[in-house]
């Protein structure tokens, strides 16, 4: 068996896994997120900073982040995998995503927790 060492998963069934967990993840986020819209009434600054001032509410924000920066990760490295043949161009190209995807996860934390 061949293993790539810039796939997150170490193949392609762990991978499709990932990506479903983190869809999962996403779906359920966004539930929860549309449920507060619904539930809250009128939505005011304070309605809003009280809802993100709760542990469980910034945990599922990051968890939901991490989902989305996995699930971006493996959608890109598919891309560039298939379409992207020159592999120091490919290189580069994953380095360039997996900065910005770090950046991401960085200032997520940051705005989520206020750091």
């Amino acid at each position: 068996m061949v293993t790539s060492v810039s796939a997150l998963g170490r193949n392609g069934i762990h991978d499709w896994l990932l990506l479903r967990g983190a869809a999962i993840v996403i779906a359920l986020y966004v539930l929860f997120i549309l449920g507060f819209f619904v539930f809250s009434g009128p939505l005011t600054f304070d309605i809003w900073r009280g809802f993100f001032a709760l542990t469980f509410t910034r945990v599922f924000t990051l968890l939901a982040l991490l989902s989305i920066l996995i699930h971006g990760w493996i959608g890109m490295w598919q891309v560039l995998t298939d379409y992207v043949k020159n592999i120091a161009l490919r290189l580069v190209l994953q380095g360039v995503i997996v900065l910005a995807l770090l950046t991401y996860a960085i200032y997520g934390t940051i705005i989520v927790w206020g750091v």
